[in-house]
């Protein structure tokens, strides 16, 4: 099967865990595919997937090899491989709203032109778009959807901004006959898929849950956007995500609460599980969960870029409800746990 040719929106944390990823995984001699939830999906392996195009706004990355720009400030994730030279030079994206006022301090503008993105698209060969821009650059993500449009791309949002999950964006997509995908990537060990998994195995036990929480503390830039611009719809996606692996209301709350600088990509996040069982009897869970950010993403967007490659080989417009319920928070339909990677694997084993 040919490469999986995907264009990154934004060299930040998560790009550079994915390019690590690529190269970790990628070797031919590889045999070790521990970390990875599917090493080969759909005939597909890591080394399957290339980067042919990057963009960003940052003046330390703009003009670079990707290989050095995913290591260039303010990119602060542990460093696991060594990548060689990769022939892409990162662009200049367009900015619109795609730094907030927290991090104009840590981003320095880059002076050089704003690339034509459609026409570098298709220079580049891409067939898949990966918006990595950060939380509150909604009108930045819209922008770069329609410039996938325009090059005849696929298109994969991860993040919070509703296009996956926004009717008129399906209807752009469907009558395009190019896959959509979004909104906002999970986690492979994340915070929000553990508090489900949680409620899900206490609510089959027989646990009657009251009350519970979900509060993360989180440090890079990626944390502070958060906090300034999309803090609130965050909260409203975790939460209704987590409200849904439960059969009955009650009472929810989840969501990052604050930004530490120390703590760099490094996320803390704390539960608060409350309920009654046999014969109304009291129980508690308190919990402390750490992570390291962007790798938690890595596994994930190897999985969402070559199922959209097998949509593309299905000629799947639209929104792909499958993949969008296996690897997002706030999908067109919410489904179970369950019953979404039960839908994801039909996905991928369907030959159309």
């Amino acid at each position: 099967m040919p490469k999986v040719k995907v264009a990154l929106i934004g060299v930040g944390n998560c790009a550079s865990a994915l390019i690590q990823g690529l190269q970790y995984y990628g070797k031919p001699e590889q045999k070790d595919y521990t970390g990875l939830r599917n090493p080969r999906l759909g005939g597909l392996t890591p080394s399957d997937v290339e980067v042919v195009a990057a963009f960003d706004v940052n003046a330390s990355k703009v003009g670079k090899d990707l290989s050095e720009a995913i290591f260039a400030s303010p990119n602060n994730v542990p460093k696991v491989a060594d990548v060689p030279n990769t022939g892409v030079i990162v662009q200049k994206g367009s900015l619109f709203d795609g730094v907030g006022e927290s991090t104009r301090d840590v981003v320095q503008i880059s002076q050089a032109p704003d690339a034509d993105v459609a026409a570098a698209l298709k220079q580049a060969g891409a067939e898949i778009v990966l918006c990595l821009l950060p939380s509150g650059a909604s009108a930045a993500c819209e922008f770069y959807a329609h410039q996938a449009l325009a090059a005849n791309c696929g298109f994969v949002n991860a993040t919070p901004t509703f296009i996956a999950s926004n009717a008129q964006w399906v209807k752009r997509f469907t009558d395009a006959k190019l896959p959509l995908v979004g909104d906002d990537l999970v986690d492979q060990v994340g915070s929000t898929a553990l508090h489900k998994t949680l409620l899900q195995l206490l609510s089959k036990n027989g646990v009657k849950i009251d009350e519970t929480y979900q509060l993360d503390v989180g440090g890079g830039t990626e944390s502070l956007d958060t906090m300034e611009r999309t803090r609130d719809s965050k909260r409203e996606i975790k939460t209704q995500a987590v409200a849904s692996s439960l059969p009955y209301k009650t009472e929810v709350v989840a969501g990052s609460t604050d930004y530490v600088d120390f703590l760099q990509n490094k996320r803390d996040s704390y539960f608060w599980i409350s309920g009654t069982y046999f014969c109304n009897a009291p129980m508690r869970i308190d919990l402390k969960f750490c992570t390291v950010d962007a790798p938690n993403a890595g596994s994930v967007l190897l999985d969402i870029v070559r199922a959209v490659k097998l949509a593309l080989n299905k000629k799947q417009g639209g929104a792909v409800d499958a993949v969008c319920a296996y690897g997002f928070k706030h999908p067109p339909k919410m489904m179970a746990l369950e019953a979404a990677e039960e839908a994801f694997q039909t996905f991928v084993t369907q030959t159309a």
